[in-house]
């Protein structure tokens, strides 16, 4: 089912084939997780965020219509008010705990101090700008996704995915500070 086109897979799903939907879960499943780890810095919450993106599909799929926006359109969408609710969640019960990452010792990323501490600056600084401008900078940087794709994603004008993203660019530069070092993750490669 490697090849089988999303709307085809999308009917056999509502129609309760499970194959189908595992193979839904595993064309998007890691896409929506690097979306969600760049907005929430601990990882046993992205994975449990991840699942209830997938578990949110699963209960949506019978009421879902193929509209031509991508399908994957849909679980950002999911992902994005599955990571609001965690934050207005997170807020309103501070949790006074050290972070799983700092009591194991160790990160699952298996990223060095150094770095691990630059992606949490960078989730720091993409965290003041806004949902859209965090989800244009994600999917274009780090998903790779084209204007056109982040414009149907977000079923907006291809103009205006890039004058956000120039925005949206330029305001993350003024937190992070000029050290163009610290950006090299928004390209997904290392130094």
């Amino acid at each position: 089912m490697l090849d089988t086109p999303d709307h085809l897979l999308i009917s056999r799903a509502q129609q309760g084939d499970a194959d189908a939907v595992a193979s839904l879960y595993h064309r998007y499943v890691q896409a929506v997780t690097r979306y969600i780890a760049y907005r929430v810095s601990d990882d046993i919450v992205v994975e449990d965020l991840t699942a209830e993106v997938f578990l949110r599909m699963v209960e949506g799929l019978p009421h879902y219509h193929v509209t031509g926006a991508p399908f994957e359109a849909w679980l950002y969408r999911i992902a994005a008010a599955r990571v609001a609710d965690y934050y207005r969640e997170r807020y309103r019960y501070p949790d006074e705990a050290l972070s799983d990452g700092l009591r194991d010792g160790h990160s699952s990323l298996e990223l060095g101090v150094q770095q691990r501490e630059e992606l949490e600056e960078l989730r720091a600084a993409l965290s003041q700008l806004s949902h859209e401008q965090q989800t244009i900078l994600i999917l274009r940087f780090v998903e790779r996704k084209s204007h056109e794709e982040v414009a149907l994603i977000l079923n907006k004008s291809v103009d205006a995915i890039a004058t956000a993203q120039h925005r949206a660019l330029k305001r993350l530069a003024e937190l992070l500070g000029t050290e163009k070092s610290r950006r090299h993750y928004l390209r997904g490669k290392s130094r």
